[in-house]
């Protein structure tokens, strides 16, 4: 199925061309057929079953599990960072987010911020911020707060906890709503989890044991089907892991 967009694959799409990916293909009554879906990304808008570019590219096929964030293609993402250092007298800081260059910072990019009220950021501290730029020809910029100034859960936190690294595919399940996943992890364990569209996970639990027991868990559910991490959290709730 598909095989019309695997044929367009290293073509170069202008801003205005339209494909289509209709289903011609035979499908095969007596062979199991696995399930395709097509989803669009940043550069294309979707009507029915035509597809229009709005933004110059090479056509090429998306794999949800890689790990480098490209801020451009996530612009609308929250992202995890951790603060690398200050320049300008402490104005601007360098956070890390894991692109291919740090992000810049204001202090005045926080709830309540001003030149008399500083937010207290230091080098080491971890982030939870979205972008404002997002472009390959400038400076990635972070802001902690949203479009009406609002904290809304963003600023400087991780007093303890641990941050590791995950795949986007379970950055989104573990973001989707009524997500099993979480579901089934806050009922194993209670824990505060905070997901970065960068792929970058922090949790804090109860215990050190507990933290690192839900980091192992959410590692190993990348690879696991629905059926296999079930059995997997029920033979840990039993002890028997």
């Amino acid at each position: 199925m598909f095989s019309s967009l695997k044929d367009k694959v290293g073509q170069v799409l202008l801003p205005g061309d339209e494909f289509s990916f209709d289903t011609e293909d035979t499908i095969s009554l007596t062979t199991p057929v696995k399930p395709e879906k097509v989803v669009c990304g940043p550069g294309l808008r979707r009507s029915g079953t035509d597809c229009r570019c709005v933004k110059a590219a090479s056509f090429c096929t998306h794999n949800t599990q890689h790990q480098r964030h490209d801020p451009e293609g996530e612009f609308s993402g929250q992202v995890l960072g951790v603060v690398h250092a200050g320049i300008k007298s402490g104005d601007i800081f360098k956070v890390d987010f894991g692109g291919s260059e740090q992000a810049s910072l204001s202090y005045l990019a926080f709830e309540g911020a001003t030149k008399r009220n500083r937010p207290n950021v230091q080098v080491g501290d971890l982030v939870f911020a979205q972008f404002v730029v997002a472009n390959k020809d400038m400076e990635p910029e972070l802001v902690c707060v949203d479009s009406g100034g609002r904290a809304n859960g963003m600023g400087v936190f991780g007093g303890g906890g641990l941050l590791f690294t995950v795949s986007l595919g379970l950055v989104r399940r573990l973001l989707s709503p009524q997500s099993d996943l979480m579901q089934d992890l806050q009922k194993l364990f209670p824990c505060e989890l905070v997901v970065g569209m960068n792929g970058r996970l922090w949790v804090r639990s109860s215990s050190t044991q507990r933290t690192l027991i839900i980091a192992n868990l959410l590692q190993s559910c990348e690879t696991m089907t629905a059926p296999q991490r079930k059995a997997l959290f029920a033979r840990v709730a039993e002890g028997t892991l």
